[in-house]
């Protein structure tokens, strides 16, 4: 596979079909497969998600490709989690009870506390859904041509909460601040939605996909 090429892992429950669409617009071509064997021979990876962690999590596991991503990220396979994808990520999620994660990265998943308010002083409508600002640096290459501020799509209850500050690329105020985008060695997270975030998504997208695969 040249370092276009995308291997995206299909869980049953994902959309796969609107993230593909993203990649296939910025040049990449996608592969999508359940198949560990085939997550264990990708030169770059993609894990989508949506829905509850524990469930996600269960299928993941069911298939096999669990182990497979693990493998294939500790070889050195670029691995970008979106949305859910980058929760699975971490090492457990207190969504609806404690789940066991993949461990890759070291943190927590956590639920938005009841008692953030906005600038009005008024609760946050949980889940956090629509446009917000993504805020970084600068410095890494997966937001190269993204400026600080842009908006990204967000929809979610729950967000990663690592374990240090060493490896969060980007932050997003809802209430207060939380980890909207993570990277360390190779492995990437974005708790957006790149699919549905218009012109900055694409970019991000494009970034990772010229990125060196294995």
């Amino acid at each position: 596979m040249n370092d276009d090429s995308i291997t995206m892992i299909d869980y049953g429950g994902s959309n796969l079909r609107s993230v593909q669409k993203a990649i296939d617009a910025v040049g990449g071509q996608v592969v999508i497969t359940s198949d560990p064997d085939i997550v264990r021979r990708a030169s770059k990876l993609i894990l989508p998600g949506v829905g509850a962690f524990g469930a996600g999590i269960d299928a993941l596991r069911a298939r096999g490709l669990d182990i497979a991503a693990i493998e294939a990220a500790g070889q050195g396979v670029p691995l970008l989690g979106i949305c859910l994808g980058m929760q699975f990520l971490f090492e457990v999620s207190e969504e609806m009870g404690s789940h066991s994660g993949l461990g890759i990265l070291p943190g927590r998943v956590v639920r938005f506390p009841t008692d953030w308010k906005n600038g009005e002083g008024r609760p946050l409508k949980i889940p956090h859904m629509g446009w917000n600002r993504i805020i970084h640096d600068g410095r890494h290459p997966l937001l190269a041509s993204v400026p600080s501020g842009a908006y990204g799509y967000f929809v979610h209850s729950y967000y990663c909460e690592p374990a240090t500050e060493d490896f969060i690329l980007a932050r997003t105020d809802y209430g207060d601040w939380f980890t909207s985008i993570v990277g360390k060695d190779r492995v990437y997270g974005i708790q957006f939605h790149p699919e549905k975030s218009q012109t900055v998504g694409l970019q991000i997208l494009h970034n990772y996909v010229k990125m060196d695969g294995r």
